[in-house]
């Protein structure tokens, strides 16, 4: 399916065609349900994409979920999470793009809790919380549609893009996204989706839940204002830096991953915000490939380190497990955007087209400064995993012997070194003339030695001189929580919506109410009505009672 999709796509996108389906769910009288799908490149190339990661990923949870009692249950779960992705996907319509988001949300709120401890319990909470505000706003955007007598978007984005009514639709719509895809201020949901099971976490991050935010911008981006513009690029490159600075201070192998995706997230929403929405596509789709192949093999060390994920308990692993480093070193490499490897292609070319663009110094610094960000992190994880001494324990049985999951990696390293080339020359027929000043065409690449150097010394550095961190301890704790947000938006804003809420349930909902309401009316007619049961129940007795009393009212009278 997935490799039919795409040379359709390309047919697509050489032809230059779109096709709009319309199926007539109901018609009765003048009222019509209409379900409305969307065929074009864009949307076919993402499917393909989504499908040939998710098979991938299915293949490998075969082993990697293989003692599980609900293997069947953990596969269904991981479909239906695909199909609400591909709905998404296809949809020109809010309605049907609502069910979508939704699907995604609740499929991925059973994923988190998959494992049924406290922490999955409360990372599902938050995700799930996080992720509301997002279906709210996408509802509010529905209603707001109403004033246009239809809810296929696609037709009113250019040409109602001043109009009063569509500016605070695709405010809303912006606002939508941030939370899927987990932009300031609600980015602690991100890491603490790791709870759930590696598959999951390589699907989520790559090419479904959090690129769902992307992909409705991508497809809104041509009704949004400048202010609106500005406001996401100022939002997306403060995320971007945010994370990178993170996952440099973090010591989950998984949560380091995450915030990279995070740091990715941030770059495609700030090219986006910068007008060039292809751009951000086809980072999306680079993107996919090797942030999916990096989560599988981080979910190959946990699974050989009996469920350990601290990196400092790591260490040359090339030894013992050497085809799973090669494959975490090249979609590291091609995270950090090593030439010639697929995350380069889009990557130095959505660098190259912001610094061709007439914009401030803080946007050009912090792009700059992440792009060193993400290859010292990259580097450092390198270091922690690959290179430096063994610290796991003596006793320990350190093999490549899961067939099926190798199979699954194996499957996708090709993509991850060819597939950016080729999506370039697919993508555009015309490529983009870059002029820069030598330097500053050097400044990428002066930006990563740098992160190189920074990310393999600091390693060293820290494990040196663990004082260091004990000195600085305030500084790197909150640059390693995210500035602090997931405090925030867990204890200092989910927490007292839902202690007021208890505290309501239980005085006023169970207490006063209950008391007062609907339960002692209920007991009141209860009462009344089993004093006339009485009379019902011996209805012959009172009958002939009532008879006698009859007779000897007659006699009196």
């Amino acid at each position: 399916m997935s490799v039919s999709l795409f040379f359709l796509s390309l047919n697509l996108l050489i032809l230059d065609l779109i096709y709009f389906f319309e199926f007539e769910m109901l018609n009765i009288n003048s009222s019509l349900v209409v379900m409305t799908i969307l065929i074009d490149w864009m949307s076919l190339l993402f499917m393909s994409f989504v499908m040939f990661i998710s098979s991938m990923v299915i293949y490998y949870s075969y082993e990697y979920m293989a003692n599980d009692l609900n293997l069947n249950r953990f596969i269904f779960l991981v479909v239906m999470f695909v199909l609400s992705m591909m709905l998404l996907i296809i949809s020109p319509n809010l309605m049907s793009i609502l069910l979508g988001w939704d699907g995604l949300g609740l499929v991925s709120y059973c994923l988190v809790i998959y494992y049924q401890n406290m922490k999955s319990f409360n990372a599902g909470m938050l995700t799930a919380l996080t992720n509301r505000i997002g279906d709210v706003m996408l509802l509010m955007s529905i209603a707001w549609m109403l004033n246009y007598g239809s809810w296929n978007y696609i037709f009113y984005l250019e040409e109602l893009k001043f109009d009063k009514f569509m500016i605070i639709i695709s405010f809303l719509v912006l606002l939508a996204a941030l939370t899927k895809s987990a932009q300031i201020p609600f980015s602690s949901w991100l890491p603490a989706a790791m709870a759930a099971p590696t598959p999951v976490s390589s699907l989520v991050h790559s090419s479904t839940l959090v690129t769902a935010g992307v992909y409705l911008l991508i497809r809104f981006n041509f009704c949004f204002n400048d202010n609106l513009m500005f406001f996401l690029l100022f939002i997306s490159s403060m995320t971007m830096f945010m994370s990178g600075m993170g996952a440099n201070f973090e010591f989950d192998l998984k949560k380091i991953i995450a915030l990279s995706t995070l740091s990715q997230l941030g770059l495609m929403m700030s090219i986006l915000a910068l007008g060039n929405y292809k751009l951000a596509f086809f980072h999306l789709l680079t993107h996919a490939l090797f942030k999916a192949l990096l989560f599988m093999c981080a979910g190959n060390v946990i699974h050989n380190l009996n469920n350990c994920q601290d990196i400092r308990f790591m260490g040359n692993l090339i030894n013992s497990m050497p085809l799973t480093c090669v494959f975490m070193n090249i979609s590291n490499l091609s995270l950090c955007g090593l030439p010639f490897l697929s995350g380069f292609y889009s990557k130095d070319l959505i660098v190259e087209v912001m610094s061709m663009n007439y914009l401030n110094l803080y946007i050009y610094m912090i792009f700059y400064i992440s792009i060193g960000l993400t290859v010292s992190y990259s580097f450092r994880l390198v270091y922690y995993s690959c290179i430096g001494n063994f610290n796991y324990i003596s006793l320990n049985m350190l093999s490549e012997s899961s067939k099926i999951m190798l199979k699954g990696m194996s499957g996708l390293i090709f993509l991850v070194i060819f597939m950016g080339s080729c999506l370039s020359w697919m993508m555009f027929f015309t490529p983009y003339i870059i002029i820069l000043p030598f330097l500053m065409k050097l400044m990428t690449l002066i930006m990563i030695i740098l992160g190189m150097w920074l990310g393999l010394g600091g390693s060293k550095f820290t494990l040196n001189y663990k004082n260091f961190f004990l000195l600085n301890y305030n500084y790197s704790f909150f640059l390693s929580n995210m500035w602090n947000m997931p405090f925030i938006s867990t204890l200092g804003i989910n927490y007292y919506p839902i202690y007021f809420g208890s505290l309501y349930y239980n005085n006023l909902d169970q207490g006063w109410s209950e008391y007062y309401g609907a339960q002692k009316i209920y007991l009141f007619l209860c009462n009344n009505s089993k004093s006339m049961q009485i009379i019902f129940n011996n209805n012959i007795k009172f009958f002939f009672i009532l008879m006698v009393f009859w007779l000897v009212f007659i006699m009196f009278i």
